[in-house]
């Protein structure tokens, strides 16, 4: 009973906008849940296994048109939509509506909804729903971030030889963009060991839950992002280009995340020239 009234304590010291993200969420992934494992559309965007499926289009469109009805002037950037309305000024909605699309395709438990709300350029709200364990991650900005209603805070692992990091491949890895390749391998060299869940809203809610250290990738689009990097920061943790510089959401540049303390090393080694 006490947990039930703790969270219901926190929910109602929660913005409107955050609470209306989060029934969002909570609808997308029943929906998502409902869908995964039957029979369903698959088709392929540009580059190998990128892959689209008709609950990508069912829970975006779910999401915009629940969120709308709600805030009607609002923006929205999605990654199957793309921008419609597509302005930076007064409330963007960024969303992605099955991030780990390859992993619901092929019957891997391992997706999340992501919605982020965006307020003249500033994240000030951002839910991470994983429907298959039922772990709602919520951050609110200068309120801390959450899961299940429980305060989250990064791990205090200082030494990166101590870390767990995780990490995701863009779509043209073939190609080695930004070297991603050689990175990643300098990372293998120092021993440390690297998990690849194939979600990269759920690396970040892992990482400001304390699960892993530290997660990097090269490229990003807002959607997968944007709800993630508010839930680290809101832990306590840090986001950054790879070489420390701030990182833009539309940017598409490469992202390190981290709890903080292995930041520098890290970032040091992810940096190198190759």
């Amino acid at each position: 009973m006490g947990g039930i009234l703790a969270k219901k304590k926190e929910e109602e010291s929660l913005s409107n906008i955050t609470l209306i993200a989060i029934e969002a969420a909570l609808a997308a992934g029943t929906l998502l849940r409902q869908g995964y494992g039957t029979e369903f559309a698959i088709r392929s965007k540009e580059g190998v296994h990128n892959l689209v499926t008709e609950y990508d289009n069912r829970s975006e469109e779910m999401i915009i048109d629940f969120l709308r009805g709600h805030f009607p002037d609002s923006h929205f950037l999605a990654e199957e939509s793309g921008s419609q309305k597509g302005s930076k000024e007064g409330l963007v909605w960024i969303i992605d509506p099955l991030d780990g699309t390859v992993n619901f395709a092929h019957k891997i438990p391992m997706f999340s909804v992501s919605i982020a709300a965006e307020k003249n350029g500033e994240v000030i709200s951002g839910v991470v729903f994983h429907p298959i364990v039922h772990e709602l991650f919520v951050a609110e900005k200068g309120r801390g971030a959450f899961l299940n209603g429980q305060r989250l805070h990064v791990s205090e692992v200082s030494e990166v030889s101590k870390s767990i990091l995780a990490t995701g491949f863009p779509y043209n890895l073939a190609e080695n963009p930004n070297h991603c390749i050689d990175h990643f391998i300098d990372i293998l060299r120092q021993g440390i060991p690297i998990r690849r869940i194939g979600s990269a809203a759920l690396d970040l809610a892992y990482t400001a839950a304390g699960r892993f250290e530290g997660f990097f990738e090269v490229s990003l689009g807002p959607w997968d992002c944007a709800a993630g990097k508010l839930l680290v920061e809101e832990a306590g943790g840090k986001v950054t280009t790879w070489d420390g510089s701030p990182f833009d959401l539309r940017s598409y540049k490469p992202v390190f995340a981290s709890n903080g303390k292995i930041h520098r090393e890290a970032s040091s080694i992810l940096s190198r020239k190759v």
